[in-house]
């Protein structure tokens, strides 16, 4: 078993943990793990349950679907800032351009 199955198994047993505790099924533990995707997302569902101690699925799922969009914004917000960032470097170098040829000397036909 790898370091990140491992950590997967224990953030998924915390969680199972939770959802038993406050006497929920374990089929909607396990759809909530596998649609928060990640352990730390798993993590951060299991602290919820813990605080909050919600007494209805509705606001279990409710949470869950609040932690994904929360994912998919900062998702799209790194994809943008990858984008802006290459787009930045287009306009700076040039295409296919790189950072050598933007030196101090670059455009002078003799380096001075």
């Amino acid at each position: 078993m790898t370091e990140y199955q491992r950590e997967w198994a224990l953030a998924k047993e915390e969680l199972m943990r939770e959802m038993e505790h406050l006497g929920f099924p374990q089929d909607l533990g396990d759809a909530i793990a596998k649609q928060l995707g990640s352990p730390k997302a798993i993590r951060r569902m299991s602290a919820y349950l813990y605080h909050v101690q919600p007494d209805s699925a509705e606001l279990v799922v409710d949470e869950m679907l609040a932690i994904c969009s929360e994912i998919e914004a900062w998702r799209k917000k790194k994809a943008g800032q990858e984008a802006n960032a290459a787009y930045n470097e287009l306009l700076y170098y040039g295409p296919g351009g790189d950072e050598e040829e933007r030196s101090c000397d670059a455009g002078f036909p003799d380096g001075k």
